[in-house]
């Protein structure tokens, strides 16, 4: 009973939009409703700027964490904070309290990730930083990272549940950038800074 309470508790406060409620506190468009119609920290440094992104982009991370640090915390088995894993990433793609219509969850996977294994977060935030330096597109380095997730956790011996929970939500994030990858095969896809 425990372990399921962690998961509906890692679903709800994956459900907590931060880039709604950062637009909305600061007075900026729905997200929802204007540049890239994602609610994700890359849509709000479009129509907010750097400051409103930065916010978001903590708040979105800070929802992975806590769910997974919690569940480890509190002792739960692997196979628990492996579903709250998932479903904190999946209360931020469908998020109740916002009609479902959540973001990517880059952020709040890379989140669950560095709560479950820091040096697992390590490697994909290096990861990260290395294709977007050389490629200067934020999509194509999340994607690779992502990827790239499941063989650095097999190569750091996570629990099979924990490994299985990194392969379910590299699936989610991956297939939530669908229109990304056909925007990158036809060449269109923005760069960083643009």
């Amino acid at each position: 009973m425990d372990s399921l309470l962690f998961i509906a508790f890692a679903y709800a406060i994956g459900s907590v939009s931060s880039a709604i409620i950062v637009c909305r506190l600061m007075g900026l468009p729905d997200p929802r409703t204007e540049g890239s119609f994602n609610p994700g920290a890359t849509n709000v440094l479009r129509i907010g700027g750097k400051k409103a992104a930065a916010i978001t982009l903590v708040g979105d991370f800070i929802k992975g964490v806590i769910p997974v640090a919690a569940a480890i915390a509190f002792r739960q088995p692997d196979w628990a904070i492996g579903l709250a894993g998932i479903a904190a990433v999946l209360g931020h793609l469908f998020p109740v309290f916002f009609k479902f219509q959540g973001g990517k969850g880059v952020a709040t996977a890379f989140g669950v990730t560095v709560a479950a294994s820091w040096p697992l977060g390590l490697m994909l935030a290096l990861t990260w930083l290395v294709v977007a330096k050389l490629f200067k597109i934020s999509s194509l380095a999340a994607i690779v990272a992502t990827l790239a997730a499941p063989l650095y956790a097999v190569a750091f011996r996570l629990p099979g549940s924990l490994i299985l929970m990194v392969i379910v939500i590299s699936i989610l994030v991956v297939w939530r950038h669908r229109t990304n990858i056909q925007r990158l095969f036809a060449g269109t896809e923005g760069k960083i800074g643009r």
